[in-house]
């Protein structure tokens, strides 16, 4: 029987505490009353976030020729400086430091080309030569570019050949010389496409020895002139 009785009375004291603990919770979950529990500090407040102040743009101004004087790092001259007596720098003659060095160039090309000009308009004479042959052999060509250039051939100023038209390759003619001196004359009947007209020529004796080489350059109807002394 005691063990009975005890068994029971913790059985008894077991619910009461089961019903004890849905009796809370049942009072916490849903009593109206319920308070929330407000914070202790009850004065804080959010901090102010400060404005981002915008930086000013500078106010760029361009610089006026009619307002800044010193724009060109010149000083005014002074006033005294165009009186009479007073000397003053300023002059229209190039100085050295300002001359272009293809002036020069250019100068002296032209002058050569005027002096190049000049000499194609007139007679050219070609030296002289001395030989024993009575017959010689003359070779001629266009040296230059082969642009239809013309010439006639004179022995003591008399035509022995009348139109000839040069080319890339050697012609050749043969002349005979009277005893003493003989003038071989070349006329430029043209300048073809390309002035002038140019021409080379070689010269050979009765041996076949080469006793004369030359160029002309001609404008029209000018000479070139070779004097041979035939001993």
């Amino acid at each position: 029987m005691d063990q009975y009785s005890t068994g029971m009375k913790q059985f008894l004291f077991f619910i009461l505490l089961i019903g004890l603990s849905f009796k809370s919770f049942g009072q916490m979950e849903f009593n109206p009353k319920f308070k929330a529990i407000p914070p202790k500090n009850t004065d804080f407040k959010p901090k102010k976030v400060a404005t981002p102040i915008t930086p000013e743009k500078p106010n760029i101004v361009a610089p006026s020729v009619f307002t800044n004087t010193n724009i060109l790092n010149t000083k005014p001259k002074p006033n005294n400086s165009f009186q009479i007596g007073v000397p003053d720098n300023f002059s229209m003659i190039k100085k050295k430091e300002f001359v272009n060095p293809g002036d020069k160039v250019a100068e002296k090309l032209n002058k050569i080309q005027l002096n190049e000009g000049t000499a194609y308009r007139e007679n050219q004479a070609l030296g002289t030569i001395k030989t024993q042959s009575t017959i010689l052999k003359i070779l001629y060509r266009d040296f230059g570019e082969v642009d239809g250039d013309n010439i006639e051939v004179f022995l003591n100023e008399v035509s022995i050949i009348g139109k000839i038209t040069m080319g890339a390759d050697y012609s050749s003619f043969e002349i005979t010389l009277k005893k003493g001196s003989n003038d071989l004359s070349f006329l430029a009947l043209n300048e073809g496409f390309a002035s002038p007209n140019t021409a080379e020529f070689q010269i050979f004796d009765e041996q076949g020895n080469l006793i004369k080489f030359s160029q002309w350059s001609l404008f029209s109807r000018f000479k070139a002139t070779i004097i041979i002394d035939k001993e």
